[in-house]
């Protein structure tokens, strides 16, 4: 279904003499216009003004109903574009494999903006993570910024550290995922150890998100060998709790 480019405004009954507050009252009745799709990912809520004019409500009794959805995921708040319906959030099962392949598999448009690309020394934490090994006799190598998009929504922002023997183009980043170029390279990825954990956004990071702070993030560090055992990457990637979470399965 198509965003509406401009904002939708609800057909919403409230009933002054219930004993259910107003607030909540207009909570369920937009979360009930999420669900039948009356709302589609993506559509903008009218502005608090137009709302309260319209409905008769004090302003902070429509505030405090948009925040609960807000803070249930079903809502979001842009810079200067107002609050939206949230895109349905993606999932991924914990794997060895690309966040750009995975979109696309889910049947998602993947893009890509190049935010950085540099080499030099790692940091400390850097040089903990992929161990001495890597890092030792002042080996540089070559960190890799980006945001990656699924159907032009900002979803997670990717910070790579790669060897220097490892040469991906910056033009090859900006269009594929990485793990494609370096599997077109010749790199076969064999194991991987990862982290999952969570924290608040910057607010550089909440820009590029284009969430409003404070806002959760999920993050993810993974270090990747090939199958001689040499490594490959190291993988710092954020992304936006609204919109993404993580499959398991497990055996009993």
């Amino acid at each position: 279904m198509p965003e509406r480019a401009a904002a939708v405004q609800l057909d919403v009954t409230l009933d002054r003499t219930s004993p259910t507050p107003l607030y909540h009252q207009l909570s369920t009745a937009i979360e009930a216009a999420i669900l039948d799709g009356t709302l589609a990912p993506g559509d903008r809520l009218e502005n608090e003004l137009s709302l309260t004019t319209r409905l008769g409500l004090a302003r902070p009794t429509a505030r405090q109903a948009i925040q609960e959805l807000v803070q249930r995921g079903l809502l979001v708040r842009k810079r200067g574009v107002g609050t939206q319906v949230v895109h349905s959030p993606i999932s991924r099962e914990t794997r060895l494999t690309s966040l750009f392949d995975d979109l696309g598999k889910a049947g998602h448009r993947p893009s890509t903006r190049l935010l950085e690309v540099t080499t030099g020394p790692p940091g400390p934490h850097v040089q903990a993570a992929v161990g001495p090994a890597v890092t030792g006799d002042g080996a540089d190598l070559v960190r890799v910024r980006r945001l990656r998009s699924a159907d032009g929504v900002p979803l997670a922002i990717l910070t790579n550290h790669l060897p220097a023997r490892l040469e991906v183009s910056e033009a090859d980043l900006a269009e594929r995922g990485l793990y494609e170029c370096l599997r077109a390279m010749g790199v076969h990825m064999k194991i991987a150890h990862q982290s999952v954990g969570a924290r608040l956004l910057t607010d550089e990071e909440a820009a590029l998100l284009e969430e409003e702070t404070p806002a959760a993030c999920l993050t993810m560090e993974r270090v990747v060998y090939d199958d001689t055992g040499r490594f490959v990457e190291f993988g710092q990637h954020i992304y936006r709790s609204s919109m993404y979470q993580l499959q398991s399965s497990l055996v009993g």
